[in-house]
């Protein structure tokens, strides 16, 4: 057998190890059942340490604290808001619908009102419409309408979770005894 004769099985089994499937779900977070403040953090992928993830959310997909004008996207009531003709507010183009709120400190994290925040182990961080990071420790990923008083809480965004694949024990097991078993086989064939 020829060196090219063990290309395709050393690509299958680089592709076992390299081709881990990586996971990536939309998640709906709620205003009021999501609230950091009355509510629970919505559980979406379990995580393990070092391992990379990015969470997203639509700027026009908007939740609220209350009555006007209280509307954020997932960067929270950060400055002033006029209703669009793409966002979900429901209300006539101009109208102020947001205003900046300031910062809530809850579980030692100071984040704007209204913010999409994530927590991990009990790390919590601000995730926002754009988030790219690691896992600090292994765990569930939960998320939160980050507020004080989730009583006039409403409405609420798409997260899309995208993880990193990361590859079993088994598949490095596996690995392992392919290119154990290529180089026995390739020491065999060498002429004397």
């Amino acid at each position: 057998m020829t060196r090219t004769a063990f290309r395709p099985i050393a690509l299958a089994l680089v592709s076992l190890f390299v081709g881990a499937a990586a996971q990536a779900a939309p998640f709906t977070v709620k205003a009021f059942d999501n609230s950091s403040s009355g509510g629970t953090g919505l559980a979406t992928i379990s995580l393990l340490a070092g391992q990379s993830f990015t969470v997203s959310a639509g700027s026009d997909d908007l939740w609220s604290a209350g009555p006007l004008p209280r509307f954020s996207d997932a960067d929270g009531l950060t400055g002033v808001r006029f209703a669009t003709a793409t966002d979900d507010s429901g209300m006539p183009v101009g109208t102020r619908i947001g205003a900046k709120f300031g910062a809530w400190v809850q579980h030692r994290l100071a984040a704007a009102y209204g913010s999409l925040v994530g927590e991990i182990g009990g790390n919590y961080f601000v995730v926002g419409t754009s988030f790219n990071g690691v896992a600090a420790s292994a765990g569930t990923l939960n998320l939160f309408y980050w507020d004080s008083n989730n009583s006039n809480n409403f409405g609420e965004i798409t997260a899309q979770v995208n993880v990193a694949g990361v590859p079993e024990p088994e598949t490095y097991a596996l690995l392992l005894a392919g290119l154990g078993a290529l180089g026995f086989i390739a020491r065999r064939r060498r002429p004397a």
